[in-house]
């Protein structure tokens, strides 16, 4: 360290400039092909050596760059894509800075061939070896576009080639960000090739059936079979809209590696998006595992800031509570608008939105927390004993559980075992009562078995009973299996959270206020979003700059630890703008009280309960997961039926 203050030479700055956009060959190839895709290329041939290190060739069909510019492109913060401090307002690049090219020329072999024109011969060349030298530009024939050519990656910095890892593991890296640009850019074929030998290629989409294979070939045909496709958007949002595939709660991961957003065509990592997105699965998804989605965010350049990140590989927000709760309610309501009898692509009109669900078949190699759950519902229309289930069942069992419960509630004192069970008891004589009432008044004698195809609801009528805790049922594809427990509790928990929801949060003042102590940063946001609070049932003011006073506070959290709560709630208000803590707990309570109030095992029921707890399922949001996000129903089709009988051969 020197004790006087000195410029650094051109070739250093350079190389400390690729230490922060320069990785490894992975962040090369990334940086390389936004380049092409700013240059407006529909086809992108990539040629490795070494997995990278020896070799990294890109040749596009793009624009091309001017002879006049090819030493300028190799030039710090030179660029055609912005001109002036305004145009950092609204980005439309994936690049903008004009650093990517100076930085690997300091760290590699690098030559730039381009041609602007349809002239072959009109080609130019130049070329670097990370020293400070006036380059040469030779002719050279080329088609219009450009071809970068990265050799001997490091070979000046041997500290950072040491950092490197083996062949395979950094080829297996520019797979992966390969991957995620192919997604983005669904137009553009893209050719990948290693030591000479053709390992991916992309092939542009030109239709449905080919999104679905570049999809497959992202994720595999497992999620292809286990994905919603979705789209949302609404000019009240500012501008936003949502597209993409979302897995169902039944395919999961143990890991976030499936986990894919865009924002207007850029790959990004976002603590507010991955917030949101977890919330839109909150009440489906099982413990501990992963959703998998490839999400693609558009909205106005101007609302987003990408020039936070030397990578580019993260953004700001200038509405962040707007984006967050509007990824939230567009994947929560999707999830919700699942129903068994959604068939493959159809379309379900979601106020001025739509939500597109496509086809939703469980592979047999489910994974452990997933069921074999078979989305293959028919679209033909219910009638017979369905109908009568819907006009008199379902809206009774819901609604007096519901109210019995809400009775409950109003006190902020939730039910004891005992109560649960009184409720349990006198929901199941109303199901028997109304169903045995409605079979007289339709003249329905038989469960509906012997009902044609036509006729079928998606979950069929019942036939038995197993074990006291397992309904069999028939339906047009074959055989339905229900555990009552999980799918009564998520009938239950659904009908209180919408009591809940059209009586709104009430609040109860506290007879002597509770002072709390909490950081200044957290007093701040007390202030800043009184209205929110106010809103979840929290009456907080600030007593001096690090306590407050908690004057009222929810009624259904009367006999809970508040204090943590607010901490938590305020967490969320100061980092995303939001919070959804209180409805989260709100929801923990009903989901416990659901739990009580449902069926349990061993409790028989008949043949007539069993048809309204089907239906009641088919008319239920979210019914194939329960409260805790284990699956509620499974299907073998008879096919499924047939192979594993052998039969027919």
């Amino acid at each position: 360290m020197s004790d006087r203050i000195q410029q650094l030479n051109t070739r250093l700055s350079n190389q400390i400039a690729a230490g922060e956009v320069v990785e490894r060959p992975a962040s090369v190839v990334k940086e390389l092909i936004e380049n092409c895709l700013d240059a407006q290329a529909t086809k992108i041939h990539i040629d490795l050596a070494a997995g990278g290190t020896k070799l990294i060739r890109l040749r596009d069909n793009g624009l091309g760059i001017h002879r006049d510019d090819l030493s300028l492109a190799l030039s710090r913060h030179a660029t055609s894509k912005i001109c002036q401090v305004e145009d950092l307002d609204a980005v439309i690049t994936l690049g903008f800075r004009g650093e990517a090219l100076a930085s690997l020329a300091s760290v590699a072999r690098l030559s730039l061939t381009s041609n602007v024109t349809d002239k072959v011969e009109s080609g130019w060349r130049i070329e670097v070896s990370g020293i400070e030298m006036v380059p040469e530009i030779t002719p050279a024939p080329h088609p219009k576009g450009s071809t970068v050519e990265v050799r001997d990656l490091f070979f000046n910095t041997p500290a950072r080639r040491k950092f490197l890892k083996t062949d395979k593991t950094e080829l297996n890296r520019i797979e992966d960000v390969v991957r995620k640009i192919s997604l983005s850019h669904p137009a553009v074929e893209i050719i990948l090739q290693h030591n000479g030998k053709a390992i991916r290629q992309y092939k542009a989409v030109m239709n449905d059936a080919d999104s679905e294979r570049r999809i497959a070939s992202v994720f595999g045909k497992v999620f292809l079979e286990n994905c919603l496709y979705m789209t949302e958007g609404s000019s009240s949002d500012h501008g936003l809209s949502i597209r993409g595939w979302i897995g169902l709660p039944t395919y999961t991961r143990s890991q976030a590696d499936q986990q894919y957003f865009y924002v207007n065509g850029r790959m990004v990592r976002d603590k507010l998006i991955s917030h949101a997105v977890k919330q839109g699965y909150r009440d489906v998804m099982y413990h501990g595992r992963h959703a998998a989605f490839a999400l693609f965010l558009s909205l106005d350049p101007k609302g987003v800031d990408v020039n936070v990140h030397p990578t580019k590989a993260e953004v700001r927000f200038r509405e962040s509570r707007q984006v967050h709760d509007f990824l939230f309610r567009s994947i929560h309501r999707a999830l919700a608008d699942v129903r068994p009898e959604q068939t493959t692509a159809n379309q379900v009109a979601v106020g001025p939105d739509e939500i597109a669900l496509h086809k939703m078949n469980v592979p047999d190699d489910a994974q452990p927390v997933q069921s074999n759950l078979g989305f293959q519902p028919t679209s033909r229309a219910t009638g017979g004993l369905s109908f009568a289930m819907k006009q008199h069942l379902a809206p009774t069992a819901i609604n007096q559980q519901a109210a019995l419960y809400g009775a409950l509630m109003q006190s902020g004192q939730p039910p004891d075992a005992h109560q649960a069970n009184t409720v349990e008891g006198r929901i199941g004589e109303s199901v028997a009562g109304r169903a045995d009432q409605s079979v007289a008044e339709n003249g329905l004698i038989q469960a509906g078995a012997n009902q044609d195809d036509e006729t079928i609801p998606p979950l069929g009528y019942a036939v038995a009973q197993i074990h006291g805790v397992y309904i069999i049922a028939q339906n047009a594809n074959g055989m339905i299996i229900v555990d009552m427990h999980a799918a009564h509790e998520r009938i239950i928990y659904e009908g209180m959270k919408c009591s809940s929801d059209a009586e709104g949060i009430k609040t109860q003042p506290l007879l002597v206020p509770v002072s709390m102590a909490l950081s200044e940063q957290e007093c701040a946001a007390v202030e800043d979003f009184q209205e929110e609070l106010k809103a979840l049932g929290l009456d907080l003011q600030r007593a001096s700059s690090e306590s407050i006073m908690v004057r009222a506070i929810p009624v259904i959290l009367n006999h809970t630890q508040c204090e943590p709560l607010i901490r938590d709630v305020l967490a969320d208000f100061i980092e995303y703008g939001s919070s959804a803590r209180v409805m989260q707990h709100r929801d923990e309570i009903l989901a416990t009280m659901a739990c009580h109030g449902s069926v349990r095992a061993n409790r028989q029921l008949s043949i007539v309960e069993m048809n309204a707890l089907l239906r009641d399922m088919e008319n239920t949001e979210r019914s194939g997961q329960c409260n805790h996000g284990r699956p509620t129903w499974t299907e073998q089709s008879i096919a499924d039926l047939d192979r594993l009988f052998l039969r027919g051969r």
